[in-house]
């Protein structure tokens, strides 16, 4: 069968595809819904394709053209080699989503506060183009607010769809403004952190406690400096009881060790992870051969916990702390070297008694010491290597690894 020409006026500038849902641009160019919208999304320079103009990002300047829609329409109809163009349907604007917003103002109407989530959450759910217009909308605000009355009530009612709501509006975009919103005071901190505090008896609080972890962590990162280094003891207990809970998902206890990274760089911090069991925790996490890129994560953050007293002194109480760091020394990645070496270097330079030493020597620690002497590493572990080394060699200088270490470094 001969090929249906497509006439020039119902295929796409973008796609070159016949359009089937056409919106005119300021710029009074016409494209398909579906290629316009991917463009303004992923353009880096926010331009009519065609004419080249300066193009608003928001896709409420789109307007359909119903006119040259029903042509289109017609004309696929009369075309028997053409599938024939539906009616799209209907996208949503922001009238319908400030609706839904103003149904959740509603006082003690727990049905209507929770008839909006659900829809809200639906629509979030279906593409980046609803996400787009009810982050416009100012949806996400409106999530907060939900938040922080339900903490303030004490009451978990909708508290799911909020969060997660939040979540899947939280991008890239959104990030910026949402420093503003959540990033200068204590209170949605304060709403996440008693969301963690919940009983995981049942599967409605323990998909809190995961989705409210994911937003921690992305409103640790946008919060002031100011903020992060008033975090109390209290804070930084919440987020260690995710490490411990293993039923969570993975996810969340990544993003509870993402939390903790981001606030070493507050010396406060420090003092107050260490008091809040992180470090025993940690080892006890790593215990459990977790992935690559946790174990870099986990050696991260003892290597900062141990340049204090109090860190080094919980690492070494702990029975499996420095057997767990020699094990994995030379094992998983350059930077979980890196790491170990700085723990064994703090230690054997600040909390080495006697029992100390002896332990680095009976669980391998001297061993792999040596070994890094002659691995394929970088030259300042080796030099690190080699000064924790000097610093005890009187008491491990009969050590057979280090005898098998003279003979094949300098051999006669």
């Amino acid at each position: 069968m001969e090929e249906v020409e497509i006439p020039q006026y119902f295929a796409c500038p973008i796609s070159f595809q016949i359009m089937e849902d056409p919106v005119t641009t300021v710029t009074g160019i016409t494209y398909d819904r579906e290629s316009i919208e991917q463009w303004l999304l992923k353009a880096k320079e926010c331009v009519c394709p065609v004419t080249k103009q300066p193009l608003p990002r928001s896709f409420q300047y789109l307007t359909p053209n119903h006119t040259l829609r029903r042509l289109i329409q017609a004309w696929s109809s009369s075309n028997a080699g053409v599938e024939r163009v539906s009616t799209p349907k209907t996208p949503l604007n922001m009238m319908h989503v400030k609706k839904l917003v103003k149904g959740l103002e509603a006082p003690h109407d727990y049905c209507s506060l929770e008839t909006s989530l659900k829809k809200l959450h639906a629509l979030a759910s279906q593409s980046e183009r609803n996400r787009i217009c009810m982050t416009e909308a100012g949806v996400a605000k409106a999530m907060v607010k939900v938040i922080n009355k339900n903490f303030q009530n004490r009451s978990t009612t909708c508290m799911e769809e909020a969060l997660w709501v939040l979540h899947l509006l939280w991008n890239n975009d959104l990030h910026n403004s949402m420093r503003t919103l959540v990033g200068e005071n204590f209170d949605f901190i304060n709403s996440l952190t008693w969301i963690l505090q919940l009983p995981l008896d049942n599967n409605n609080n323990s998909n809190m406690v995961n989705v409210a972890m994911t937003l921690l962590k992305l409103t640790v990162e946008v919060a002031d400096s100011t903020l992060l280094g008033s975090l109390r003891v209290e804070f930084f207990k919440d987020v260690v009881r995710v490490l411990r809970n293993r039923s969570l998902f993975q996810q969340a206890i990544k993003s509870s060790l993402l939390v903790l990274t981001q606030t070493l760089p507050v010396a406060r911090s420090r003092t107050k992870i260490v008091e809040a069991g992180a470090v025993t925790e940690l080892i006890e996490l790593e215990l459990e051969k977790p992935e690559k890129n946790v174990t870099e994560l986990i050696f991260n953050l003892l290597a900062h916990l141990c340049s204090c007293a109090e860190g080094r002194e919980q690492f070494l109480r702990h029975a499996a702390g420095v057997a767990v760091f020699s094990k994995r020394l030379l094992r998983v990645s350059a930077a979980t070297d890196d790491r170990a070496i700085h723990v064994f270097s703090a230690i054997a330079k600040f909390s080495a008694s006697d029992e100390v030493i002896l332990e680095m020597l009976r669980v391998g620690a001297v061993s792999k010491l040596c070994m890094m002497m002659q691995a394929d590493c970088a030259s300042y572990l080796k030099e690190k290597a080699k000064e924790i080394l000097r610093l005890h060699s009187k008491v491990w200088h009969n050590s057979p690894c280090i005898q098998v270490y003279l003979l094949t470094r300098h051999q006669r």
